[in-house]
Parts: C-alpha cells; structure tokens; sequence
C-alpha cells in the first residue's frame, strides 16, 4: 500500500516518519512544491524552532487555541505535548524548558529539528520529492492514502485547490487570513521608544472584548511582542475585517486605573518635591515614562503639584494609552493563518474526509491555529500523529487480512 503526504513541512515529515514507524510496510512518498522542504522550522523561533509547549498552568485551550481548541482538546489525549518531548528525545533531540514554559531543542538551533526528520526519513525509506506539484487526485492515481499538509496558504491558492476538478482539498473551505503579526503605528515620536520592552503589559481593542497581556516591545514600525502576537491571533478575522485600521488601546501596568491612581498618590505622598520625570510607577522603562508624562503635560511639576486632573490623566494613560493600527507588519518567512480546511468536514478521531474516503488533512491546513509559543507546532505534532493513526491502523488491518487470506 501507498500513501502521498502532500507538503514537506513540520506535520508532513512527521506525519511520514510516524506512519513508516507504526506501518513499516507502507510505502510513503512527501511530495513539496519547492525546491527545499522544512523551510518554516528553519525560521522559526528565531531560528530556534520553539517546538512544543509544556501547558502548564493552561486552564483552557482556547486562551492558546483561538480556533480549533475543542478539537485539539480531544486530539491531544491520543498525543500530547508529553508524548511529543518524549518523541523527540527518543529520535536523538535532547529539549529544554524555559521559565515561560516554551520548549527548544538543547542546542538552540532549529537545524537539529530538521537533521532529525531528513536521518529518520532516510532511515525509514521514505522518498522525498521535491519541485512536485500536486493538485488534484488525478496525479495520484497510485497512492491508496493521500495526507495533505501544505501549511498555511494564501485564500487564492486554498480556493484554487478547492476548485479543480478532483480536488485535494474539497469545499466548504474557510476564507485564509493571517494571524500572529505585528501593528504598525505611524507616529515618528513613539517610534523614538525603539527596542524599550515592558514585561507585563495588556493590549486591546477598545470596544471589543479582545485583549492579550505578556512582555510588548516597542520597534521602529510600531509595536511587536508576545502580548501583541498573542492578540493579533486572537483578532484575526477582526482585523482582517477591518483591514489592518483599528484603535489600540495599551495598558502599561496591567493593573486597574483605581489601582495605579492610588499608586501614584502613594509615590507623590512619600516624595512630593521629587519632579514628576523622576519617579518611574510600576518600575517603567524611564524612557517610557518620560514619553507618557510628557503627553499628559506633568513633566515640569513636581508630584506635590500635580492635580487631580492631572493625576486622572496620568491613570488614564498608563492604563489605557491609545493609538491607531496603520497595518500589519508580517514576517514573511515567518507567519501562522487561520482558516483553512472546514473542521465540521473531517473526522473528528482521524481527521479524515467526511466527503472523500482516505483523504487526511493535517497541520496549518486545518482551521486550527495558535498563539505564539510553540502551540502551533503542537498542532501539527498532533494531527500528524492522529493521522499516522489512523492509516496504519487500516492498512495493517489490510496487511493482516491479506496475510489469512
């Protein structure tokens, strides 16, 4: 039997390593479009490759899967972030934990990732072809099983796969947007703030309930983060609707305005003839504060002299700071959509075709997507499996019947 992972990507490879390990009889070939395969794990991370998270203190799925958590709630008993550590330790990969409970390979280095899928592929005999562009089922007249994990692709090509006759990727379809970008902000003053980071701030979009808090780091296009991916992940479609122009709010405290109001009480009880420049509330970037007070007009009073007013603004300010999103700012090496193939069309056990018998669909294809921090290579650990599952389990039913015979 014959199986034809389309994509040689992260869920690709995986999914061909896995199947080969649990079906050794099968033979499997990842066809890729271009001319070199793994390109997104080269990049990814910085070029660490953040490949799993632990989860740990995650109380629900959905605050690291915007779309897709049910199913990856149920995904994730068959094969879990444990189980994906554990897999890459046994294949040679040694990983580390760190504080924020991403997980890296020991070296730093995402080539470790990809040396290990190209060892274990050559090992296992699984052919690799590459500059192989495949479109419809009518290229695939051999294969017994066709997996398809393309990644994430633009809405014009996922249509044009969906609309060619025996099409790999059947309708209904969900319309691709990206996800997991930064903001640009035209605002030359602010952009003088470059390379400032605050550890815990909260954007969001005034009038909305998306929100996200984490480290914010200010760049010379605007703003960049995880609190700022996190929450161009969450309001993807939001967004996209809105064509990359919307209000933005920033909380620099991440504490309520009564709270930071009494701070600043505090600070001005305890220094009153210190000057409002001086202090820096919540331990802020100095630079930071300097820009802010300035804003609100307090830079030349001491703290003994600021009003209730201008207490009120300094709140107001440290809490809710607005700006407006210019447009997004994507790395185009580096970028997750959402939207994708329909979940309510796939198995949800095997991620099979409700609509054509042996098609599987793993990774970014899928209308799952996550925030930053590892989750979406997660996904694809997971689906892959599921589907390396999934075959095996028919074909060596195949095997052993054929055998009895």
């Amino acid at each position: 039997m014959r199986t034809a992972v389309i994509g040689g990507g992260a869920a690709g490879f995986f999914l061909a390593i896995n199947l080969k390990e649990l079906c050794p009889q099968m033979e499997v070939t990842i066809f890729e479009r271009s001319q070199h395969v793994l390109r997104k794990v080269k990049v990814s991370g910085g070029g660490r490759c953040n490949c799993t998270n632990t989860f740990q203190d995650m109380r629900d799925l959905a605050e690291v899967y915007p779309r897709g958590h049910r199913l990856m709630k149920r995904l994730l008993k068959g094969f879990s972030q444990h189980d994906a550590m554990n897999w890459f330790q046994q294949h040679g990969v040694r990983l580390t934990i760190q504080p924020d409970h991403c997980v890296f390979p020991a070296s730093q280095d995402s080539q470790t990732i990809i040396d290990c899928f190209l060892r274990e592929a050559r090992r296992l005999r699984v052919d690799v072809c590459t500059c192989h562009h495949i479109e419809s089922f009518d290229q695939l007249s051999n294969y017994d099983f066709v997996a398809v994990t393309v990644g994430g692709i633009s809405s014009r090509s996922l249509q044009k796969l969906a609309a060619t006759p025996g099409a790999l990727i059947p309708q209904p379809v969900i319309t691709p947007v990206p996800s997991l970008f930064t903001f640009s902000i035209n605002d030359p003053q602010f952009h003088e703030l470059m390379g400032t980071v605050v550890e815990n701030a909260t954007a969001f979009l005034p009038g909305t309930k998306f929100r996200a808090s984490g480290p914010l780091l200010v760049t010379h296009w605007g703003m960049s983060g995880p609190a700022i991916l996190k929450l161009s992940s969450y309001a993807a479609r939001h967004l996209a609707a809105c064509s990359y122009h919307a209000p933005l709010a920033v909380n620099w405290t991440s504490a309520n305005e009564e709270t930071v109001r009494q701070h600043l009480l505090s600070l001005a009880g305890r220094h009153p003839q210190k000057m409002a420049t001086s202090i820096r509330p919540f331990d802020l970037p100095a630079r930071l504060w300097n820009f802010l007070a300035t804003r609100t007009g307090v830079t030349q009073k001491r703290l003994a002299e600021l009003s209730r007013k201008d207490l009120n603004r300094l709140a107001t300010i440290l809490t809710a700071d607005t700006y407006t999103i210019a447009s997004r700012a994507p790395f185009k090496d580096e970028f997750v959509t959402c939207g994708g193939v329909d979940l309510a069309s796939v198995n949800p056990v095997t991620l099979e075709s409700k609509y054509r018998p042996h098609l599987y669909f793993a990774g970014e294809v899928l209308d799952i997507d996550g925030i930053t921090g590892g989750f979406n290579f997660q996904a694809a650990w997971t689906t892959a499996h599921t589907i390396a599952t999934a075959i095996a389990a028919t074909a060596n039913s195949s095997f052993l019947a054929d055998t009895v015979l």
